[in-house]
């Protein structure tokens, strides 16, 4: 296909995963400013105010951090905080520098895994509870019939981004253009709002009510939430058909409807229980609910395959427990499903739902997370610049200081609404650290003891002369690029043999989304029959070990794989008498390492061939 015809397709696809975030925000978006915990009253001269503060809050936070600035840091195609961290990895020398952003992409990625549990609840939620505008008995009927299409949503997850997006696109650009005509309706009969687009309005809101318009902020960056998801989604359709949806067809549908809502408050204040769906006639009424659950529906799928991304960045880059990873498409390297991941979050967002009972309540815990994660993506952008894009310092200065600024503001307003629930992602955002940086942290550590059993492989060579050969080939799977395997020391001392050929295979992450297949392998000859080879991935890639030994066919080296048998070593962690590492993570780890996919599994070694070897290691 060339990308002429790709484009629409992708950019089709893109309307169907990744504005659904976004794009249903105006569902709840003005409703919480005026009618949640901080109400701001409605008044012409407020609702100018506010009006003028949501648009130029997509402008500056959507449009030109993301759409215009951060996209372009893009690390081969992918996005999201951990490709953002992975491409200033290679650049940042100073070790310090090097562990300040990596502790900060990993937080970010936490934040996300966070904020991921709260987006399909506020946004199918809300859809829903538009059935008590049309019968205000049917509140009883709300949470079952949100529970239901959750579980829904989650279930249609293993047929993949890709076909999940081409079926909810058309669904999407209907939901636009509604979203389009019925601000326009309004618009039409009160043009007079559309002066809020002049940043004057907002400024004169600020000043007038400071205090107020700081707590404003906590709800009006409920209209730019999934902003983060663009840039995150951006390894599934890729960038300009991200750039083509948003400048063509969100954005402009998004701030019709605003302002429509505007102008339908400016005649009729009471409307502010559900300015949404008061804009419409009333005969359209339960077309509307059902139209905005089916874009609520895929709000959740913007953010679920982002999660199924930084899944999968997370365990190639150390950071989880490998976890069965399925590839839903055999032409899109990125559309994939993570079973496990799924269904962790379908309980979490359960439980939000069950929990918190209503939209309004749970917008008092959405925006923490979504503001972090911006703040620190502004942060590793600002690297970025300097270290990559080569832009002089004071350029960087100015620009990233004008931006934080910006996420500062954001942030610290959501910061005022912890003790009303927004305590909730924090605390998911800090068990998310604790397990990706306990993960790194004890992977790190075992490197360590194996390394202090290390056996030179001279050493080794010279000693093995008497010992008896069979016929065929042995794999032995290592993270070491040297030294002996411990699996191959413990099946020579039971079993007393070597196989004719001997292979010690080491899988390595690259810190690019993929590799080259000229880079992939590298195959190093030793004496007496034995062979180290470099396998290497990059971290959007799932490695599979019998396919990159069938291509070692190029090197004068074949695999007959019915005629080779891979020893894999399993480690049993035990504690040690001098811990490096606190007891709790050291339980967090062994259970985490316990429930693994099997490294059978992972790597796609035929299970027939296997020979799995227990070692013990003091942590």
């Amino acid at each position: 296909m060339s990308s002429k015809t790709a484009l629409p397709a992708l950019t089709l696809g893109a309307l169907g995963v990744v504005f659904g975030d976004i794009g249903t925000s105006p569902l709840y978006a003005l409703k919480n400013i005026f009618n949640g915990h901080h109400p701001v009253p409605v008044t012409p001269d407020n609702i100018l105010g506010i009006l003028s503060m949501v648009f130029w809050s997509l402008m500056a936070l959507v449009t030109l951090k993301y759409v215009i600035i951060i996209m372009r840091a893009d690390n081969r195609g992918e996005g999201g905080s951990l490709a953002l961290l992975a491409l200033i990895t290679d650049h940042a020398k100073n070790p310090r520098l090097a562990r300040i952003v990596t502790m900060l992409g990993i937080f970010a990625a936490a934040l996300f895994f966070g904020d991921s549990m709260i987006t399909p609840a506020i946004s199918v939620l809300s859809a829903v509870e538009g059935l008590t505008i049309v019968s205000p008995e049917s509140h009883t009927y709300v949470i079952p019939v949100t529970l239901g299409i959750l579980a829904g949503v989650f279930l249609i997850q293993k047929q993949g981004t890709g076909a999940v997006g081409l079926f909810f696109g058309p669904v999407m650009i209907a939901w636009f253009g509604v979203l389009g005509v019925l601000g326009i309706h309004e618009i039409v009969v009160h043009p007079y709002v559309l002066t809020a687009i002049n940043p004057v309005y907002a400024f004169g809101f600020i000043i007038a009510h400071p205090g107020l318009s700081f707590l404003a902020l906590g709800s009006v960056v409920l209209a730019v939430t999934g902003g983060e998801a663009l840039y995150t989604d951006m390894g599934h359709f890729g960038c300009r058909p991200i750039r083509y949806a948003w400048f063509f067809f969100v954005l402009p549908a998004l701030v019709l409807n605003y302002f429509g809502q505007g102008a339908l408050l400016l005649t009729e204040p009471s409307a502010i229980d559900s300015p949404f769906f008061r804009l419409g006639p009333s005969w359209a009424m339960i077309p509307m609910v059902a139209l905005s659950t089916v874009a609520a529906v895929i709000a959740s799928q913007a953010v679920i395959s982002g999660t199924f991304s930084v899944a999968r960045q997370s365990i190639q880059m150390g950071l989880l427990p490998r976890m069965k990873i399925i590839h839903t498409s055999g032409k899109a390297e990125g559309q994939i499903y993570v079973p496990f991941t799924n269904w962790v979050l379908f309980l979490a967002t359960a439980g939000l739902v069950v929990g918190f009972q209503s939209s309004t309540n749970l917008a008092a815990a959405y925006g923490i997370a979504v503001t972090g994660t911006m703040t620190i993506d502004t942060i590793l952008v600002a690297f970025v610049m300097a270290l990559i894009w080569k832009w002089r310092l004071s350029a960087v200065v100015l620009l990233i200081g004008m931006m934080l600024i910006v996420d500062l503001s954001f942030f610290a307003a959501n910061l005022v609404k912890i003790p009303e629930g927004a305590w909730l992602p924090i605390v998911m955002g800090l068990v998310s650290f604790a397990v990706l940086t306990t993960w790194r942290r004890g992977r790190r550590l075992l490197a360590e003891r194996i390394a202090q059993q290390h056996i030179s492989m001279n050493s080794f060579l010279n000693a093995i002369d008497d010992v008896h050969r069979i016929h065929g080939t042995a794999v032995f799977m290592t993270s070491a690029k040297d030294g002996v395997p411990s699996a191959l020391l413990h099946n020579l001392k039971h079993n007393q043999v070597l196989h004719e050929r001997v292979a010690l295979v080491t899988v390595e992450t690259m810190n690019t989304p993929t590799v080259h297949d000229m880079d992939r392998i590298f195959v190093h000859h030793m004496p007496k029959g034995f062979l180290r080879i470099i396998i290497r991935y990059g971290f959007m890639e799932s490695p599979d070990i019998p396919d990159a030994l069938v291509k070692c066919k190029q090197f004068g080296d074949p695999f007959d794989l019915m005629e080779t048998t891979f020893f894999l070593s399993r480690e049993i962690i035990v504690p040690a008498t001098n811990r490096r590492i606190a007891t709790i993570r050291t339980r967090l780890f062994a259970l985490m390492s316990r429930n693994a996919t099997s490294a059978t599994e992972f790597f796609k070694i035929p299970t027939g061939r296997v020979v799995e070897l227990g070692t013990q290691l003091a942590l």
